[in-house]
């Protein structure tokens, strides 16, 4: 990263560990949490806007690996940045849906079920697992420990591609039952 906040990333890691175990969970809380819209059944245009959002993180994410292959470290700096503002909007977005709209039970039947299922309970375990990632890497390059970073980046890449991509996957495969 061409600015250096700090070269102490002890001084973040109690954020990246709260911030890991609090997403998911304020998540799982507002997912109880139902706030009813007068004359609105649901944010049923919410839902393809977010996958839409997955996609290009996914896109994103690759190009940002081409672009530091490349040497282009500003480049895949403003990729990855913009990936996070992308995820995060994503969260927004998924969140108020769910706090606005109740859940939609998948119609499929027979192996496609499972294979559906299977891709939402590992998307979902992996999107939990992957913050603490995301934030160590982003950390490890903000303070210049670029080893460091390009050590953990390829565990956390493979991760974050898996849950973007199969956000856009669990989306198509959900969407005819909308």
């Amino acid at each position: 990263m061409a600015k250096m906040v700090s070269n102490n990333p002890k001084k973040y890691n109690v954020w990246i560990w709260i911030l890991s175990v609090a997403i998911p969970l304020m998540v799982a809380i507002l997912f109880s949490v139902k706030i009813p819209i007068p004359g609105v059944e649901r944010l049923g245009f919410l839902p393809p806007i977010y996958a839409t959002i997955n996609a290009i993180t996914a896109i994103l994410l690759v190009l940002a690996v081409i672009q530091i292959k490349k040497g282009n470290k500003k480049n895949h700096e403003l990729i990855m940045k913009t990936c996070i503002g992308l995820s995060a909007l994503f969260l927004v977005m998924y969140v108020i849906y769910h706090m606005t709209s109740h859940s939609t039970p998948y119609g499929g039947e027979g192996v496609v079920k499972y294979v559906y299922f299977f891709i939402l309970i590992t998307h979902i375990v992996l999107s939990i697992t992957v913050i603490p990632f995301v934030l160590i890497t982003f950390v490890r390059a903000l303070t210049g420990q670029f080893e460091k970073h390009k050590k953990i980046a390829r565990i956390t890449f493979p991760i974050w591609l898996y849950v973007a991509v199969s956000g856009v996957v669990v989306y198509v495969m959900i969407s005819p039952y909308y």
